[in-house]
């Protein structure tokens, strides 16, 4: 999971890229958790959390 910082440092193009990541991650981590199979359940909030900054980042840099 990358901090805020990080984040920024990316440009326009790998932040879109890393949305994408992250959003197949989470659906991944959703099936799993639905099947029992995911052991680490802090990941899922981790996820979320990760989308939400990047799209903050995002909206941020369209406003600016």
């Amino acid at each position: 999971m990358l901090t805020t910082k990080e984040l920024r440092e990316l440009d326009d193009a790998a932040l879109s890229e890393k949305l994408v990541e992250t959003r197949k991650e989470l659906f991944s981590m959703r099936f799993k958790h639905a099947t029992a199979q995911l052991e680490n359940t802090k990941a899922l909030s981790g996820a979320k959390k990760t989308i939400a900054r990047i799209l903050t980042i995002q909206k941020e840099r369209q406003g600016a």
